[in-house]
């Protein structure tokens, strides 16, 4: 498996930049004097449809041969991927049917519908969902659109990295959240080609956590059972390619516990305004809850991956 260059990550930029944004960092003092480190948020969640996940798809698509592109698409998702492809599919003029978990918020299924593609719910993970995608692609004759075991997705993922270390060269520590791997894949390998010293860590789900056991294993594990229903960081397996890379470039992974998510959800709403997910939380519940203690006076950034926040998920839960 090769990694991909400085040159990919540019070329995928292009690719999608008439398309989406380019996302603010924001530096958080609030947090800064908490951890004792200068803390930077990659703000993805101001990103068209609501998170980072329509990057990689517009990158596929733009490459993908124009008449198996006709066809129509098919992905499999938990909410956040099913809207990136659903709306790269209309910039692209194409139909796109997606397949989500029946645990998907109502709010991203009402999302992707709205963006013009058809929504299957099946299963109770994505693993699930993810069969049955396979299975209509045959059936049907479309092209399938990995959520992240593709390094033309995870160029197009890794213009976060790229935006990220451009913004705040002298960065020390970037905190990426990990759900099937697509994410800190592209962003090590980019802000890696820029400033190879720079430390990745990867926050993953104490409840699922497949990368970590993954990467210790040295080859994919499967877990048979996962813990918490945050949707964005639970898959029972990661992408072999994502593996590849983080075995490489990632320096460490990380796992945050689900109430802490919670927490820091409802902590980024007080102190800084912001709607964040909670995959995109994570990061930021891993310097809360001190599983992560950047050095004094470092500079750290983490990435906030999305803000499809149902707000739903708060009732009852973040003070368990």
């Amino acid at each position: 498996m090769e990694f991909l260059s400085r040159a990919d990550f540019e070329a995928a930029r292009l690719r999608a930049a008439p398309f989406i944004h380019r996302t603010p960092v924001l530096r958080s003092q609030t947090l800064s004097e908490r951890v004792g480190a200068e803390v930077h948020l990659k703000a993805e969640l101001f990103q068209k449809a609501g998170s980072y996940k329509v990057r990689g798809p517009l990158n596929v698509l733009a490459q993908m041969d124009p008449v198996i592109r006709s066809r129509g698409l098919i992905c499999s998702s938990a909410g956040n991927h099913a809207q990136g492809v659903a709306r790269a599919a209309r910039i692209h003029g194409v139909p796109a049917v997606v397949v989500m978990s029946t645990q998907a918020k109502k709010s991203k299924i009402d999302a992707t519908r709205a963006y013009g593609a058809e929504v299957i719910l099946h299963g109770d993970v994505w693993d699930d969902a993810d069969a049955r995608a396979r299975e209509i692609m045959r059936d049907r004759g479309l092209t399938y659109v990995h959520p992240f075991d593709n390094p033309v997705l995870v160029a197009g993922q890794g213009g976060v990295g790229l935006e990220l270390i451009e913004d705040v060269p002298d960065l020390d520590l970037v905190l990426v959240p990990i759900g099937g791997g697509g994410l800190i894949s592209g962003c090590a390998m980019a802000i890696k080609s820029i400033n190879p010293r720079v430390q990745v860590v990867g926050v993953e789900a104490a409840g699922a956590p497949a990368m970590k056991r993954s990467v210790e294993a040295g080859h994919l594990v499967v877990l048979d059972k996962i813990g918490p229903m945050i949707d964005g960081l639970v898959v029972k397996r990661v992408g072999e390619y994502n593996l590849h890379v983080c075995r490489h470039y990632v320096d460490d992974i990380v796992l945050v516990k689900e109430p802490d998510i919670f927490a820091a959800i409802l902590w980024l709403m007080e102190r800084s305004k912001l709607v964040a997910e909670g995959a995109a939380a994570a990061t930021v519940a891993a310097l809360l809850s001190g599983v992560v203690r950047p050095a004094a006076g470092s500079k750290v950034a983490c990435v906030l991956s999305g803000g499809n926040l149902d707000i739903s998920d708060l009732h009852g839960r973040a003070w368990n």
